[in-house]
């Protein structure tokens, strides 16, 4: 392939793995990972509330990685309370989980700022093999596309096995007895998936530049050299 479209689909790739930087980093600082709404179990049950009288007794939450927002309704009106996981929800949820989908997002941001910086570098610059030529386009998108799909099963189990919208729906409530009625992910846990797809076409995007991936190349050159020993 020339020079100048190699420059190009390098180029293209640097900005892709720049916005996905961008993307992880709002992601982060957002409360819309999952949203979904919270029936009052105690209130229902004492006025044996069924079809729309459901809806005196169901509020709503949301919340992302640090802070969230919840609006309980138990048939005398919203009321709205703002958290943060870091100090007020620490002892109710599983910490050591959520730290750990925490760092991974970190690390995701590490790595796609690494992949833009040698995109960049393998557009303009000279790059050499080792890890600043094809094994570095390489492995650092792979990492990429690793990070993202552990943030995203990582938080899944710690909504879905671990019951935090539950947790958070009943921190501080005494009296009062909540759990999920409708529960989803939001935009922003899904935008960790669209920085999936992005490096994973960034790995494409290398393969059509004629750059073989690493391994298969080594064992194109062992077949190679084992044909040119035959002919001696």
């Amino acid at each position: 392939m020339p020079n100048r479209q190699k420059k190009i689909i390098f180029s293209v790739a640097g900005v892709l793995s720049f916005g996905c930087v961008l993307i992880v980093a709002a992601a982060m600082g957002s409360q819309f990972w999952v949203q979904g709404t919270m029936l009052c179990t105690t209130g229902a049950q004492l006025v044996n509330a069924t079809g729309q009288e459901l809806d005196k007794f169901v509020g709503r939450v949301n919340y992302g990685l640090f802070h969230g927002q919840t609006v309980k309704q138990c048939g005398l009106g919203g009321r709205p309370f703002r958290f943060s996981f870091f100090p007020n929800l620490v002892d109710v949820i599983p910490a050591s989980l959520h730290v750990t989908v925490i760092f991974f997002c970190g690390v995701l941001i590490l790595f796609s700022s690494v992949a833009t910086g040698f995109f960049v570098y393998n557009a303009f610059g000279s790059p050499y093999e080792t890890l600043h030529g094809a094994l570095g386009l390489y492995l650092w998108n792979f990492v990429c596309c690793l990070c993202s799909c552990l943030v995203m099963i990582l938080f899944a189990s710690e909504v879905k096995l671990h019951r935090l919208s539950d947790q958070i729906a009943n921190f501080n409530e005494g009296t009062f007895m909540y759990k999920t009625h409708t529960e989803q992910f939001d935009h922003s846990f899904w935008l960790i998936f669209l920085t999936f797809l992005v490096h994973g076409l960034n790995i494409l995007l290398i393969r059509v530049a004629g750059i073989q991936f690493p391994f298969q190349e080594a064992k194109e050159s062992n077949v190679n050299t084992g044909a040119s020993d035959l002919m001696y």
